[in-house]
């Protein structure tokens, strides 16, 4: 060992690399990890525990419950650091790291940076075949890691201890680019783990990370404020790249100054607050009337930070054939989309830049007014939706008591089935940036892993705000384990249980193109004999939570307020109908396979009902 060296272990160097970054947040330096999830088996235990432990003041480890479980909580915490902070994931060889797949899909799909340190098979192969080891009897070299190159946005396997010198800075950029941000996955070898290699002192020398703002082309920018000032009907989406950006003060004070509407993605929801005067509601598929009108008839659409899916685009029938798209997003391959006008660049820069060379500019006064006379039918119709007057308990019903009763900082977390739909219609937004409806990738499980990743960032700034997570009994039986986990961490969450007996926003859409519920519904699945309900109460009262089941609207905000006052999480159940309660206004056209030829009629019919929308359809790429 030199003088300018240190001889450490691969598993050594890079948890005491991750110790020594840092991130300049709003003026304030921060770790720029936050710690870890890990569940130790015999791929990471004897190396990178042995490593870990040494920092365990500094990087805290949460034991995780489930892989999955794990990488969704690490997703959900960097959103809410808006992808200026992150954590690691750490599995064992095996089984443990493939459990890890769905929740780097979650991340990669979100644009989310997540770090995953997974152990691997052992480099030499002398002891091959190994436990859990997937053998190609014509790869050897192939395993379950290898999987992880289609959901990462960085994978490397690490086969000598040098390497980590190249990687692990090239993870870290690629974490925190707003263009490439996501997933990186290290694959480390049993034996590569423990090898030793003097490095140099300077390696882990601190470092004070800046996310980095791209200026948009002069050429890109000159054109779409041509486009915007021909604009007689005018609309900006907000997506979520707005709050990663930290231009939601900009584009407010965009929208303000040139009187624009503004409709907002699922991912972009809190970008306004709801009684924002310019704030006309959510777009597409689980949108507002009042968005979607005003989406339809727009001539010039600037979206902003958002990837155009066919949740926000209603498959690309919410605009109009010749509207004017323009797309300010850091990612190219997000601003070129379907024949956009791309602005390739950073959101608030490229905002300031419009602002300065629109000075002068506002949409028709008589368009703003439509924008807001329709929001306004929308409130009305939302209120009327979220009623407890409004027939039998539903979804929307409850969201709406919980609305009403929650405080302004805290943060709604929901996911995968037919609450995205519903908080995305029906929640009223309290502040900015306190919605977190996971439909990226749409993953039944985000809700409670997700929470609790969420809960674990906010206690950090705003330990009296709460995180309230909406779920259905589909996507608790399927992941529930990190109620435990938040109960064990004392991170205190509100989950509310809402239980339809089934999948049964899938039954929705199984019976909306003609066809019977079918193994939706556990009342309507043949191989159930017998169809029973959870005792969902009692089994989040087994992990530890206050739980309890309530059956009226009265008594579901009796026992919120509880949970409120309450020091540690708190679990409530209520049944709500499967058929009836559902948001039915609000919708696009949204293209699902259909049927071309079946002996069925009323599939037959809705087929051809179906089809029927997509002339609306946009035909570009």
């Amino acid at each position: 060992m030199g003088e300018n060296t240190v001889r450490l272990t691969t598993a050594q160097a890079i948890i005491r690399y991750l110790n020594a970054q840092f991130i300049e947040i709003d003026g304030t330096r921060q770790r720029l990890c936050g710690g870890g999830f890990g569940i130790f088996g015999h791929g990471n235990v004897t190396c990178l525990g042995e490593a870990l432990y040494d920092h365990k003041e500094t990087l805290p480890l949460y034991r995780g419950q489930n892989e999955q479980g794990m990488g969704f909580a690490a997703a959900a915490y960097a959103k809410y650091h808006l992808r200026r902070r992150f954590m690691f994931c750490t599995a064992s060889a095996g089984p443990g790291t493939a459990n890890l797949l769905t929740a780097a899909a979650l991340a990669h799909a979100n644009r989310l940076p997540m770090l995953m340190l997974c152990g691997d098979t052992f480099l030499t192969r002398l002891p091959d075949p190994v436990l859990q080891q997937l053998e190609h009897f014509n790869n050897p070299a192939l395993g379950v890691n290898d999987s992880f190159q289609a959901v990462t946005r960085y994978w490397d396997r690490i086969t000598h201890p040098a390497q980590v010198i190249q990687t692990l800075p090239a993870a870290l950029a690629t974490m925190l680019d707003p263009a490439d941000c996501g997933p990186a996955f290290l694959a480390l070898p049993q034996d590569v783990q423990g090898w030793a290699y003097d490095y140099p002192v300077s390696f882990f020398e601190e470092k004070t990370h800046r996310i980095r703002r791209q200026t948009p082309d002069a050429d890109e920018l000159a054109d779409a404020v041509a486009l915007l000032k021909s604009a007689e009907r005018p609309v900006i989406i907000a997506g979520g790249g707005v709050q990663y950006s930290g231009a939601v003060a900009v584009l407010t004070q965009f929208a303000e100054a040139h009187q624009i509407p503004v409709i907002e993605t699922i991912a972009g929801r809190a970008n306004l607050v709801n009684d924002h005067a310019l704030n006309i509601g959510p777009v597409g598929v689980t949108g507002s009337d009042s968005a979607n009108s005003v989406a339809e008839r727009a001539d010039v659409i600037l979206s902003v930070g958002s990837r155009l899916q066919d949740f926000t685009t209603g498959s690309w029938t919410a605009f109009a054939q010749d509207a004017k798209l323009i797309s300010l997003n850091a990612a190219r391959h997000d601003a070129g989309k379907h024949q956009s006008m791309p602005i390739v660049g950073d959101a608030k820069l490229g905002l300031q830049q419009l602002a300065d060379a629109m000075s002068g500019y506002k949409a028709p006064s008589s368009w703003t007014e439509y924008a807001v006379g329709v929001r306004k039918e929308w409130d009305a119709y939302v209120a009327g939706n979220v009623s407890v007057d409004n027939g039998p308990n539903s979804y929307a019903k409850a969201i709406g008591i919980v609305n009403a009763l929650a405080g302004k900082r805290d943060r709604v977390v929901a996911a995968a089935g037919g609450l995205p739909a519903e908080v995305t219609a029906n929640w009223r937004t309290l502040d900015i940036g306190t919605v977190d409806v996971e439909f990226g990738f749409s993953c039944m499980g985000y809700e409670l892993a997700g929470g609790w990743g969420a809960r674990i960032a906010q206690s950090e700034s705003e330990p009296d705000a709460d995180t309230i997570v909406f779920t259905g009994d589909g996507s608790y039986m399927l992941m529930n384990s990190d109620i435990y986990s938040s109960v064990l961490t004392q991170k205190k969450m509100i989950v509310l249980v809402l239980d339809n007996g089934g999948f049964a926003v899938i039954n929705k859409l199984q019976n909306n193109t003609g066809n019977e519920s079918f193994n939706n519904l556990l009342a309507d699945s043949p191989t159930i004999p017998e169809a029973f309900p959870v005792d969902f109460v009692a089994h989040a009262a087994s992990m530890g939570a206050h739980s309890t089941y309530v059956d009226t609207p009265d008594q579901l905000a009796q026992a919120f307020k509880a949970a409120k006052a309450a020091d540690k999480t708190s679990v409530i159940v209520m049944n709500v109908d499967a058929y009836e309660g559902w948001t039915t206004e609000g919708h696009t056209w949204w293209e699902v396979g259909t049927p071309h030829v079946t002996d069925n009629p009323k599939v037959r019919e809705k087929h051809l009902e179906i089809e029927a929308g997509r002339s609306k359809q946009r035909k570009g790429v």
